[in-house]
């Protein structure tokens, strides 16, 4: 089971993206779509993959659970010992709801004061209800961007995080398509 699963996740660490059904089958050398969906079945009862609302597989064991040692003084240095607190499943703290959640890659530099950089991965939720003040991803007059949510009496509008930037209102519509949950970076 686990050389099925090394062999799984080695094709989504290569592909960027998980093998379907008809892939696995030749990956683990079944002859059988129903061995690979007892295969599947078996990946989920175990944590390592989940599947979204249309049954594609999520790989839930490469966020797997790392240490959580403390704190760290973000500001004058202070004498503390490393000591594990306990362990973080990465996956489930980033994603609430993972049926409902995606990653974008920021391209751009409108963010930079709320502190999202270009190349930056920012974790956003469908369906989750804005509100102003929110960062959301919205589709305006017939483009995509990322903004704060505001609101000016009844019209709500798009605003930047950079003062090279202005607020954009819109024209003929502002749909607003997800919710700005986090933000990751890499060093």
């Amino acid at each position: 089971m686990d050389l099925h699963k090394d062999k799984i996740f080695g094709f989504y660490t290569s592909h960027k993206r998980m093998p379907s059904y008809a892939e696995i089958m030749k990956l683990v050398g079944f002859k059988s779509k129903n061995a690979v969906y007892k295969l599947i079945n078996r990946l989920v009862d175990e944590g390592a993959v989940l599947k979204d609302a249309t049954g594609r597989l999520i790989p839930n064991a490469l966020l797997g659970e790392v240490p959580l040692l403390g704190l760290v003084e973000a500001g004058f240095p202070t004498d503390t010992e490393s000591q594990v607190l306990d362990t973080m499943n990465i996956s489930e703290y980033l994603f609430d709801n993972k049926d409902i959640s995606y990653l974008l890659r920021v391209k751009g530099d409108s963010m930079i004061d709320a502190g999202i950089q270009e190349g930056d991965l920012v974790l956003v939720e469908r369906g989750r209800a804005a509100k102003p003040g929110d960062i959301v991803i919205a589709h305006i007059d017939g483009g995509w961007t990322m903004k704060y949510l505001r609101k000016n009496g009844e019209q709500m509008y798009l605003e930047p995080a950079n003062k090279k930037y202005k607020p954009i209102y819109p024209e003929e519509h502002l749909d607003i398509a997800a919710v700005v949950r986090g933000v990751v970076r890499k060093y």
